[in-house]
This record gives C-alpha cells, structure tokens and sequence, in this order.
C-alpha cells in the first residue's frame, strides 16, 4: 500500500491535472516572479543554495588532487541534472509567499512534512541515477578519445581539448550526448516536483504530467531549457559564485512556471497528520510519569 501511495498518491483514484499551453511571454513572466521572490527573500534563498559554489570548489579541488581533471566539467554541468531536487526548498517558500503566507527560512523545510515525501524521494533518485549515469557516459567517451593516461598538467589538458581533432570530437560528443541527457532530465522534472508539492497525485502522476507538459509546449519548453543552461553557465563562470543568486532565481520561478503551466486546483498542499496522543486518565497518574513502563 505505501508503494501505492507513492506512485498514484493517497486517492483511489489518481487525476490527471490539466495541461495549458503556454508562450514565451508566459517564461518571461515567470523569470520576472522568479526575481521578485529573490527580492523578497534573498537571505533564504542564498541560504540555501550556498551549497553550490561550496560544492563547485570541493569537486575542482577534488579534480585537481586526484588527476580527473576530465571529468570537471561533466560533474560542473551535471549540477543541472540534480537541480530540481536541491530547489525543493526555494518551490515551497515561493508557494507560501504566493498564499501569503510566512515565508522564514525554517518554513523550506516544510518539504518533509508533505504527505508526497515518498514521492519526491523516488524522483529526486531517479535524478540522482541519472546524473550518475551521465558523469559514467562522459568519462567512457573521454577515454576513447584520449584513452587511460591522465593529463599531465591543466595546460596540456586545455591544449589538448582544445587543439587536436579528438579535443574537438570530445566537445562535440559530450556536448551532444549531454544535451540528450538535459533534455531527458527537463522531460521528466519540468513541473514533477513543485507538483508533487502542491498536491497528493503520486510519482508516476507527476512524472507523466511533467512528460504531457513538455509534449504539449515543445518549443516554449526547450527554449526554458536553454534559458536554465545559460544562465547556470553563467553563473559557474566565477567560480561557480554567481550560482547562489541564478539557483534562487530559477527555482522561484520554476515554481511559478508549474502555476502558468498547470490548471490549478483549489486544494491545500499535501501534508502528513499529525502524530495522536495516547489519552491518559487520572487513574494512570503513578504510570504516566514512567511511560517506558506502560504495555
């Protein structure tokens, strides 16, 4: 039953949610609510997604210290593919701003208290296989252009890339390759998980409305697509610092996207019930004070 409930959610009978489509104005809009929430909350925003530049330097100084050079920007680049889970938090507190609601910082974790947690923990690792899949593909075709030998020294890896026609071939495969790879991951997250937030319809609903989404706004879809690279490219640029205003700003307004994309429904969010308290009586009184002695 648990199984159930995570991919159809808590009804018997799982809905479909409707679908609208949407324009380039509507991104536009989104992207403008996206910065607005930035403004309005900046500290919780950059609060949480510190993690990023402080992982950007972990995985370079990793890189440089254990010769993987290669496998810097597959593992840069594949921040993109998780991101969706890490921007849980930032999808809540712009659902509460929208409901008017306290948006404090505590209030981003609220995600776990979500009858749809299951759920969200299904989507957020099939995410995570994927990236894991991805960084296993981009090494595979590093070393059939290059083979086993690590490089020597950051220049020779840069001119190596960068100057022979395996380089090239590298570029254009990897970067082909990951396309396919974004692409699979925009298909199947687009609007899964600020869903999952909003209501109780399971994962396999999400993931199906997420698909049904992006089949009935190709163009509108792939253009956010490459509005997320662009802007994740340039905020990795300086040393990945930019990341902790682009990652709060795309978050928000995903969550605002899923609302232009999605016909809303009227119910509240899913959330678990709270935890019933044993009624004691006046007669339990010696026992209640020991409670570990209670059968």
């Amino acid at each position: 039953m648990a199984y159930s409930n995570i991919l159809v959610g808590a009804g018997t009978r799982p809905s479909q949610p409707v679908i609208r489509k949407i324009s380039v104005a509507d991104l536009r809009d989104a992207l403008a609510k996206g910065v607005e929430d930035f403004y309005a909350m900046p500290t919780h925003a950059m609060f949480l997604c510190i993690i990023y530049p402080i992982v950007g330097f972990v995985l370079a100084r990793f890189t440089f210290g254990y010769s993987v050079l290669p496998l810097l920007y597959p593992l840069a680049s594949g921040f993109a593919l998780v991101g969706p889970v890490a921007a849980l938090g930032l999808y809540e507190l712009s659902r509460r701003r929208e409901a008017g609601l306290d948006t404090s910082a505590a209030h981003a974790f609220d995600v776990f208290e979500s009858s749809s947690i299951g759920a969200i923990a299904a989507l957020g690792f099939l995410l995570l296989v994927i990236f894991g899949i991805w960084v296993a593909v981009a090494n595979a075709i590093y070393v059939a252009n290059f083979g086993y030998a690590s490089p020597t020294s950051i220049e020779a890896f840069l001119h190596d890339v960068l100057t022979t026609r395996a380089g090239w071939m590298l570029i254009i495969v990897g970067n082909g390759v990951g396309l396919i790879f974004a692409t699979l991951v925009l298909t199947i997250s687009a609007v899964s998980f600020p869903l999952l937030l909003d209501r109780d319809v399971g994962a396999a609903v999400a993931l199906l409305t997420s698909i049904r989404a992006v089949a009935r706004n190709p163009f509108t879809m792939g253009v956010w697509g490459l509005i997320v690279g662009a802007l994740l490219v340039v905020g990795s640029i300086p040393f990945f610092i930019g990341l902790t205003i682009v990652m709060p700003v795309l978050g928000h307004a995903t969550w605002h996207l899923y609302r232009k994309v999605v016909e809303p429904q009227g119910s509240p969010p899913p959330t678990l019930p709270p935890p019933e308290k044993e009624r004691r009586s006046a007669a339990d009184f010696p026992v209640v004070l020991f409670p570990w002695t209670r059968k």
